[in-house]
């Protein structure tokens, strides 16, 4: 595709939105992330949103794209759609466009980046130029023994005092076969939250939301 068409179709694409509500949801390189089609399938069901998908490039690893309803931008598009300054920033662009960001999941890599203010994607340009004053979500999912690592419990507390807001992980067995702590929260727990947050968007939500910026999503199970 010629960069003018792209840049045609990038600005169609986020014109045409039809939803009142505009859920963008980032996806890592976590194998949670084969939970992507069923994310963007159930917040779709939701009265008014519409959304777009943020993915890296180890996250396509683990999804089928024709399983997504929804445009997905990737690292490429930020590079293909600028090729003069009267071309959009994609990342910025993403960034007007939102109300609400969900990174689901959010992976130990992305995790430390964010922490550490890094931007070296295109999901991590977008939360480096995020509007704190929309609601940004995000759900850890990573292996048990990189959960239990030091280094994790101060990076989501950074990502805390950003002013950003944790779905905790859960304690189930992973793919892996491992059993414990670090799996992403069920999909509806995460829809749940989504719609909490929007229908609230300029307040915290205080029936979901506790003081240290995480979200409790006890008796919440997909089925």
């Amino acid at each position: 595709m010629q960069a003018d068409d792209r840049v045609s179709c990038v600005k169609s694409d986020l014109l045409k939105s039809c939803g009142s509500c505009r859920v963008l949801v980032g996806v890592t390189g976590s194998v949670a992330a084969l939970k992507l089609p069923l994310l963007v399938s159930q917040l779709l069901q939701l009265p008014g949103v519409d959304v777009r998908v943020i993915t890296t490039e180890h996250a396509k690893h683990f999804y089928n794209p024709a399983e997504v309803s929804v445009t997905i931008y990737s690292d490429s598009d930020e590079w293909e759609v600028w090729t003069q300054r009267s071309d959009p920033v994609l990342h910025i662009e993403l960034r007007r466009w939102a109300d609400l960001l969900v990174i689901a999941p959010l992976d130990a890599n992305t995790l430390g980046k964010i922490a550490n203010g890094i931007c070296d994607n295109l999901l991590t340009c977008v939360v480096r130029a995020w509007d704190t004053s929309r609601p940004l979500l995000f759900c850890p999912a990573m292996n048990t023994a990189m959960w239990q690592h030091p280094i994790t419990a101060q990076q989501v507390s950074r990502l805390k005092e950003f002013g950003y807001v944790e779905i905790p992980c859960i304690a189930k067995k992973l793919v892996c076969g491992d059993e414990g702590k670090g799996a992403m929260a069920e999909v509806s727990a995460i829809v749940s939250v989504v719609e909490q947050y929007l229908q609230k968007p300029n307040e915290p939500s205080q029936s979901t939301c506790m003081s240290d910026h995480t979200v409790d999503t006890s008796g919440t199970e997909d089925k």
